[in-house]
């Protein structure tokens, strides 16, 4: 017997109050969670209980305990790895997505969802200069959007070296030599292991971490055979991407394919005021970002895009006799099937989220929403400079703010005080050979007030290090890195 419609309502309802009750929180709540994981697993240790319970208690007791354990990610005071909020409007389409329940892998099975991820990715390709005609698909996250990006390469320069991986596997393959700055983030060296790559080639960057194309150009020189070159918009540490034109200009050269790493940096080039930076940033090949980033779209939404859609396709296309054709005369038109573009054949319409947001926003309130996340960055910075014994590291040309305050030690010391204070939470981490405190400027409610609460926090906890450092939170609760993280290799929040 089907469930009768009215089987969800309480549940829902439930859900809802409980929802709206930890948003109204976030203003005022501590930002770091109340208690810890392991105390969180003794209190729900016990056996699966005997019987059915029904569905409103079940998010009661959901809601209960899981309350203290949470952190306050979506509040506007939280500036830890690179993790935005949720715009309302994402955030309702959201859960439309969930009751609707639509498997959104086939466009004769699924038209609603299948058109509105078309529309939004269309929108993308123009908010962000890229070719009209790529294909866009939405994956779990930027790790994902980068495998798909690399594994379109790694077809396409096998092919053009006169390999047939489909058939024939990497075994024996030609090598495919990856060049990657040597302050690229960690995913791109595990979904290099993904896909079989072996390790990348190194290049040289300059003091804010962009690629050098003369240590490119020499790289490439040295050697020869299929190569991808994998740019980077947007440093974790500093902020600062890969300068593309001249780097692509190299890569042409070689014959190499071209993808851009832009987690939350691609979207700079939403905005006239930071789209210069990344200047030449059209003529890659693919391209990788993550919506829950910048955008403020919920979780398990990276967009992955490829300029060449016949060869994403040959990666990824599945066809079985009961696999619905694009349409029901079983002709495969221009937009494909979704499942077509990700690694995934079953999949939630992770690109309705983004049609809400970009929806609600505009293209004016698109630019705003990116130009308000950078000049929050530099307000933090301007604030932060002006506090005695605080070094701001970087140049401030995006999200990112990475601070010292002096010695290694002291620097983990402020950090930790500034966690335990909870009125804002910003990651440690370390570049440069130096601990720091990294600051990420990725929610959309970020306001003035926002800004001025959190400087007064590290102003409290410099003050609570250097007035009695012995009562100050322990600084071994950070201990030092170790030797193997003090390279500039990034490692930080890239699902």
């Amino acid at each position: 017997m089907s469930a009768q419609p009215d089987a969800y309502f309480e549940a829902l309802d439930r859900a809802l109050l409980h929802a709206q009750a930890w948003l109204a929180s976030l203003p005022s709540r501590p930002v770091g969670p109340r208690v810890d994981a392991d105390t969180l697993a003794a209190l729900s240790a016990g056996p699966l209980p005997p019987a059915p319970t029904p569905a409103a208690d079940v998010i009661d007791e959901l809601a209960s305990f899981a309350e203290p354990g949470l952190m306050a990610m979506p509040s506007g005071r939280f500036f830890g790895w690179v993790i935005g909020g949720t715009l309302p409007a994402a955030l309702a389409a959201d859960w439309l997505v969930t009751a609707w329940d639509q498997n959104a892998g086939m466009r004769f099975a699924t038209p609603a969802t299948a058109v509105l991820e078309e529309t939004a990715g269309g929108w993308l390709l123009d908010l962000l200069g890229l070719p009209p005609g790529a294909d866009v698909g939405f994956t779990t996250g930027a790790t994902m959007a980068n495998f798909v990006g690399l594994a379109a390469g790694r077809q396409w320069v096998l092919e053009q070296a006169g390999w047939e991986i489909d058939r024939d596997g990497l075994t024996g393959a030609p090598r495919v030599r990856v060049f990657v700055g040597v302050e690229r983030h960690e995913v791109i060296d595990l979904t290099l292991r993904y896909l079989g790559l072996g390790a990348p080639i190194v290049v040289d960057v300059d003091a804010e971490g962009r690629l050098r194309p003369d240590a490119l150009a020499e790289l490439l020189n040295a050697s020869s055979g299929p190569a991808i070159v994998c740019l980077q918009a947007g440093n974790v540490h500093s902020g600062a991407s890969d300068p593309m034109g001249a780097a692509i200009d190299v890569a042409r050269r070689h014959g190499a394919w071209v993808h851009v790493d832009g987690a939350f940096g691609l979207w700079a080039a939403a905005s006239p005021r930071s789209r210069d930076q990344l200047t030449g940033l059209e003529r890659a090949d693919s391209w990788a970002t993550d919506a829950h980033k910048t955008l403020n779209v919920p979780y398990d939404c990276g967009v992955a895009i490829v300029s060449r859609p016949e060869v994403v396709r040959r990666v990824f296309g599945v066809h079985t006799s009961y696999l619905i054709a694009a349409d029901a005369a079983g002709e495969h038109r221009s937009p494909g099937d979704p499942f077509e573009k990700v690694p995934e054949l079953s999949r939630r319409a992770r690109g309705v989220p983004v049609w809400a947001a970009l929806r609600s926003l505009g293209r004016a309130g698109t630019i705003a929403l990116v130009d308000g996340l950078a000049a929050n960055a530099r307000a933090l910075a301007d604030g932060l400079r002006v506090i005695p014994g605080v070094e701001v590291l970087n140049e401030v040309v995006f999200t990112q703010v990475c601070v010292s305050f002096g010695s290694d030690d002291r620097t983990r010391r402020v950090t930790q005080q500034l966690i335990a204070d909870g009125s804002a939470w910003m990651s440690g981490s370390r570049w440069h050979d130096r601990d720091i405190l990294r600051i990420s400027v990725s929610n959309w409610s970020t306001d003035a007030a926002d800004v001025a609460l959190s400087l007064a926090a590290v102003a409290r906890a410099c003050a609570a290090v250097d007035v009695d450092p012995a009562r100050s939170a322990d600084a071994k609760a950070i201990p030092p890195r170790p030797t193997a993280a003090s390279t500039p290799h990034a490692t930080d929040d890239q699902d």
